[in-house]
């Protein structure tokens, strides 16, 4: 069913031409109405209970779902076209940059995953007594409480919750499933006169926990603490913290959804192989720890991650790639931003890609202040970070002129800077920026200001592979250039070898995890293809005679995706039958020597090592000193045997 969109100039502050937005995006859109929200709340009713409606405004998305629910409709979708596009200084034509928004907006959305997370309500509290004990009177009608402290003489003498003494060596997990290790546990003897007498002291005491509430007032227990869901860390000089978290803590209590941020495929990853540690990537980059090697791939707890996405955007071979929504969806978005906007007349569009907080920003300086540019049309994703190289300069390729990522209080910013420098090499310093501002004012300033570069002439949209998309990109912004130099660590370039090194032993052919380095079955060769390099390093950690290096680059022309010879040698004829079975220089380099060592002394031996396989078996089968020949096998007997041996008895 096709979608109308029901537009309101809220109170006639904004601009919408229906007709020319119609006409951009062969949508039906009505014209607008005024306080849809409030008098004109039976339009809104209509529309609802025809059921094909999308709403201009998120500000009175609540408004709209209960009159939904009232109705007994389905709700309908929202999205912003106020706040983005028409509260604004800019006087320019808004049409191009509504029609983008509202194209996008009417994109199919793709059902997140996730996983069912239990929460029975076992609480640990960690910390000193005065502040861990008065937390859990708080708690212990809620939650099933239980108390670490680290001093017996500390122990109350109330029951309503339970209390343990010991040192906690370490802590794992993440809501509902939580392990913690305790060094000289105690226990409270419940019976008996006076103060509660305690178990003898036990180390390595495992217990489990759903919540786990840290009032220590020490280093975090986890790294990324802030992330992990369950954990719930406050100073403990700091009462209105200790409140939250008592407060938080509370509602920890039953079944909840667990989103799964990422996708992961094991065969792609290049992490590792035959014990040669490779691309470490994702490990370095992960703030929470959720991913950890696992022979030779690596493995993400879903229980940890916190989805910011970094990994999927470093990853060399799309082994792990963002799931909430999908990758592909990410490029679909631009991709219609971007053609929307040139369709419907406008030109040299400026991409802004936000986070929920970014889009509060701009919400607060379309009201209060300038609002957006014309041009710039705002991108959000769920994770900042998983914006990386390839959906920069694929945004620069279907037609933006610039990409600006307002990075936020959560934003890794090492991680996005990384990928930024990266995406500068493939398409211009000018072209790509961080916008590291927190003001709203600012952030609205810094864009009016800014250069607009010159968008490419013929903009393409590549489907494909991060690692695709972004080739076909790259060639589309430099038609003209052969080789674009990277930075050091980049997940494109070439691999060097050193020609009076290599031995061609092929160890680097076997261990390749993508298959840019193969062999020549008819001949001694070592054979790359570039565009399939990962960069990962396994090649050159494994070779024994050091001889493999690498040119980080990215290689626009087509050979590379052809294979070019790196290096090969004359084979040589087995000496026997012919047959060219290896290295002519590497079997004279071990006939010369061999020739020395008392076990080939004989001539005959050696001349074995000049032998094929086949060959070298058949003769040493017939020689006379055959290590594997046996005795001679017995006669078999027959019937004659027998005959004769009863004539002659």
């Amino acid at each position: 069913m096709a979608k109308r969109l029901i537009t309101c100039d809220c109170l006639g502050s904004q601009s919408i031409n229906a007709d020319a937005i119609s006409r951009a995006t062969g949508l039906e859109v009505q014209m607008p109405c005024t306080a849809l929200c409030t008098s004109q709340i039976n339009l809104a009713a209509a529309a609802l209970t025809q059921g094909d409606a999308v709403f201009c405004c998120t500000q009175e998305t609540r408004r709209f779902e209960a009159l939904a629910e009232e109705l007994g409709a389905d709700p309908a979708p929202t999205f912003d076209l106020r706040d983005r596009a028409g509260w604004t200084a800019d006087e320019g034509n808004l049409v191009p940059k509504m029609s983008a928004l509202a194209a996008e907006a009417l994109l199919p959305a793709t059902p997140g995953k996730s996983l069912e997370v239990v929460s029975e309500g076992l609480c640990l509290i960690i910390g000193k007594a005065d502040v861990a004990l008065q937390t859990a009177e708080n708690l212990k009608d809620h939650l099933g409480v239980t108390v670490l402290l680290e001093d017996a003489s500390d122990v109350p003498d109330a029951r309503g919750y339970d209390v343990i003494v010991g040192k906690l060596r370490r802590a794992s997990g993440a809501l509902g499933q939580f392990e913690v290790v305790i060094d000289g546990l105690q226990m409270i003897e419940p019976g008996g006169r006076g103060r509660f007498s305690l178990s003898d002291p036990r180390s390595g005491g495992i217990s489990h926990c759903d919540i786990l509430i840290d009032l220590r007032g020490e280093a975090p227990l986890f790294p990324a603490n802030e992330k992990r869901e369950g954990y719930l860390r406050a100073d403990p000089n700091h009462a209105p913290a200790v409140s939250a978290a008592t407060l938080a803590a509370s509602h920890m209590i039953g079944t909840f959804e667990k989103p799964l941020y990422i996708k992961t495929d094991s065969l792609l990853c290049a992490h590792s192989r035959a014990e040669q540690t490779g691309c470490t990537r994702c490990i370095d980059l992960c703030p929470t720890g959720a991913i950890v090697p696992d022979g030779e791939h690596v493995t993400i707890d879903p229980m940890i991650c916190a989805g910011c996405g970094a990994c999927s955007a470093v990853c060399p071979s799309g082994a792990i790639s963002y799931d909430a929504p999908p990758v592909d969806m990410i490029f679909r978005r631009i991709q219609v931003l971007a053609k929307t906007y040139l369709e419907a007349g406008g030109y040299a569009p400026r991409l802004l890609v936000v986070n929920a907080h970014g889009s509060e920003m701009i919400s607060l300086s379309a009201r209060h202040g300038r609002g957006l540019p014309a041009d710039v049309i705002p991108l959000e994703m769920a994770a900042l970070n998983a914006f990386g190289h390839a959906e920069a300069i694929a945004a620069l390729a279907a037609g933006f002129a610039s990409v600006t990522i307002l990075s936020g209080p959560s934003t890794d910013l090492d991680a996005l800077s990384a990928q930024t420098e990266l995406a500068v090499a493939l398409a211009g310093s000018e072209k790509i920026s961080i916008l590291d501002l927190s003001d709203p004012d600012a952030m609205s300033d810094a864009l009016f200001a800014a250069e607009v570069p010159t968008p490419v002439g013929t903009p393409v949209r590549p489907m494909g592979t991060r690692r695709q998309i972004t080739r076909q990109s790259a060639r589309a912004l430099h038609p003209d250039t052969e080789t674009l130099a990277l930075p050091e660590g980049a997940p494109y370039g070439a691999v060097l070898i050193d020609k009076e090194s290599c031995t061609l032993c092929l160890s680097c052919v076997s261990l390749c995890p993508s298959g840019a380095l193969l062999d020549n079955p008819d001949l001694p060769q070592l054979r790359f293809q570039e565009d399939a390099c990962l960069q990962c390093g396994i090649c050159a950690s494994v070779c024994p005679e050091d001889a493999i290096g690498y040119e980080p680059r990215l290689n626009l022309t087509d050979t590379a995706l052809s294979q070019d010879v790196l290096n090969e040698e004359e084979p040589f004829p087995c000496v026997e039958c012919g047959e060219l079975f290896g290295v002519k220089s590497t079997i004279e380099r071990i006939t010369e020597k061999l020739s020395t060592h008392s076990m080939f002394s004989d001539p005959n031996k050696l001349r074995m090592i000049q032998m094929c396989d086949t060959c070298r078996i058949n003769v040493q089968y017939h020689a006379e000193d055959n290590p594997f020949q046996g005795a001679d096998r017995p006669r078999v007997r027959t019937s004659d045997d027998y005959f004769s041996k009863r004539r002659d008895h």
